[in-house]
């Protein structure tokens, strides 16, 4: 077994040899152009030192104490696809909005700007997220912390007012949803699976 795992990897080490090599002979002058050197080959350039790649998240195959188990992280898997857009989205949108309010002065303006953007987002969503279940509203409150790194209620908080916050949070407590709401994959068995189907998904 240990002998194939060498001859494997020598495998490997010979193929990424030969490209190496073949640039190497062919390589005609090489000039320094800021901090890295450009290098210069038949046909082409190469202006670093090496070519950089995307980060790979490999994640293992999971495995289910029970059948219900399964069942339930599929649904689990199903409610969470179905809300992250929304989060996502709406994470975009307060970024967008904070971004243009720091360029405007007078706070009346940033005032009639905020209430735009707000009823602009309720008009948009209102319809879908009117069918959620409690499940997946609760799941959207988790992913816009996620997303934002402020509750629910903080974000209403904010761009409303206290008041505002507090009687949506009454509201949404009648189907057992809480705007404050945090996530935390580290310590919450839901919210590290939650994070386990986005890491896979997305």
């Amino acid at each position: 077994m240990q002998k194939k795992r060498y001859i494997y990897i020598g495998v490997v080490f010979l193929f990424l040899g030969f490209p190496v090599s073949g640039q190497v002979d062919s390589l005609k002058t090489e000039e320094q152009k800021g901090d890295e050197p450009v290098f210069y080959f038949d046909n082409d350039s190469l202006s670093q030192s090496g070519i950089v790649l995307d980060e790979v998240v490999l994640l293992e195959r999971l495995q289910f104490a029970s059948e219900s188990d399964r069942r339930a992280y599929l649904l689990l898997r199903r409610r969470t696809r179905k809300v992250y857009p929304y989060a996502k989205l709406a994470a975009e949108r307060l970024q967008t909005m904070n971004e243009r309010l720091e360029t405007i002065e007078k706070k009346r303006d940033r005032a009639i700007y905020t209430r735009r953007i707000q009823k602009y987002i309720e008009n948009e969503f209102s319809d879908q997220l009117k069918n959620l279940t409690r499940s997946e509203g609760r799941i959207l409150v988790k992913l816009i912390y996620r997303q934002t790194g402020s509750t629910a209620f903080d974000l209403v908080k904010d761009l409303r007012s206290g008041w505002r916050a507090f009687w949506y949070n009454v509201t949404a407590n009648v189907y057992e949803i809480s705007l404050k709401e945090e996530y935390n994959p580290f310590e919450v068995k839901e919210d590290y699976l939650i994070e386990d189907i986005l890491l896979r998904a997305f």
